[in-house]
């Protein structure tokens, strides 16, 4: 019986199955679902868990597996019976002894096996088929970038905390599609005590522990520093900053400038924490017009898409093709 993550607590408050398998791409789920098996079979009195892992085809301790799962006959303790196989791929002799674990998983033997994600060769041998029959596969995949959002959100108020649309793009554009790191994100949030979490706590945290932040990167860019603004991207890109949080913040900046120039009703979802820096810069910036500003919009763009992997070319060198035009303070000079 095939599941995916989310279903599986209502069918383990069902009862057990005699044997799972637990596949896929993303670590965090597999991991959390693997969690949730082994605290519903304690639950069951399955008290005793034995281990084994499998680095390479043909080379796991397949007879001491075999001979363990038929030595439980001996004794009363129920217990689960562990495999790993991060590559997914046992080989021929391990696809006939996971077969035959499938068979001897019941009452007082629990089978899980856990692998990373499987190709479609993998799906479609005979020890996943057999798993899948003897019980449940649950296919951990990726959480897919649309639905990020939403996921994150979630999570958040799962732990707790309240996040806001500004803070929930923060993250996206952080953790790249990456569950695991936004979840890392939200738990630093939890353990700091946050119960609400807008974009300067988000950012705060993603900062923590770097020795640059993006509101210096900002500030820079609003003072026309082009020097240190490229020493700041520079150290953003050491410290791991994914490009797609940079580009982020650089267009908040862009947008709130806008925002200064421009009269007109407020506008929703714009954010600096540089406000003295952008009253600075009304005057030298009204200067350059809005030609100026339409080359960084599609400068800005052009990373975007960059970053996307929709466009050729190096994210790195057009985020400091826009940070050195953003900080130039002449270069942008045109008739108001």
């Amino acid at each position: 019986m095939k599941t995916n993550p989310e279903k599986l607590e209502n069918l383990l408050a069902r009862g057990l199955a005699n044997a799972y398998l637990i596949s896929g791409e993303d670590p965090l789920t597999a991991g959390e679902a693997a969690d949730q098996l082994r605290a519903a079979a304690r639950a069951q009195g399955f008290t005793e868990r034995e281990v084994f892992f499998v680095e390479r085809a043909n080379s796991g301790p397949w007879d001491q597996m075999r001979a363990a799962a038929q030595a439980l006959s001996l004794f009363a303790a129920r217990r689960i019976l562990e495999i790993r196989i991060p590559g997914g791929k046992p080989g021929a002799a391990g696809e006939k002894v996971l077969v035959e674990l499938a068979a001897l998983a019941g009452p007082e033997l629990l089978l899980l096996v856990i692998t990373g994600e499987l190709d479609w060769q993998a799906k479609k041998s005979s020890w996943v088929q057999g798993l899948d029959a003897a019980g449940v596969w649950v296919e951990a995949n990726a959480v897919p970038l649309a639905q990020l959002p939403a996921w994150i959100r979630a999570r958040a108020a799962r732990a707790g905390i309240a996040m806001d649309e500004a803070a929930v793009e923060i993250l996206v554009n952080q953790c790249e599609g990456n569950p695991l790191a936004a979840m890392q994100e939200i738990t630093k949030l939890s353990l700091a005590g946050i119960s609400k979490a807008g974009a300067p706590e988000v950012l705060a945290s993603v900062a923590q522990s770097s020795r640059f932040d993006l509101s210096q990167l900002g500030e820079a860019l609003l003072r026309c520093d082009r020097a240190r603004a490229l020493r700041v991207l520079a150290g953003l890109r050491a410290e791991g900053v994914e490009p797609p949080l940079i580009l982020w913040s650089i267009v908040q900046e862009l947008r709130a400038l806008w925002v200064e120039l421009v009269p007109g009703p407020p506008v929703p979802g714009v954010f600096t924490r540089n406000r003295e820096a952008l009253r600075a810069a009304v005057p030298a910036f009204r200067r350059r017009g809005r030609e100026a500003f339409a080359r960084l919009t599609e400068r800005a763009a052009r990373a975007d898409r960059i970053s996307k992997g929709q466009q050729y070319g190096n994210a790195w060198d057009e985020l400091a093709l826009l940070v050195s035009e953003f900080a130039s303070g002449e270069a942008l000079l045109v008739a108001a």
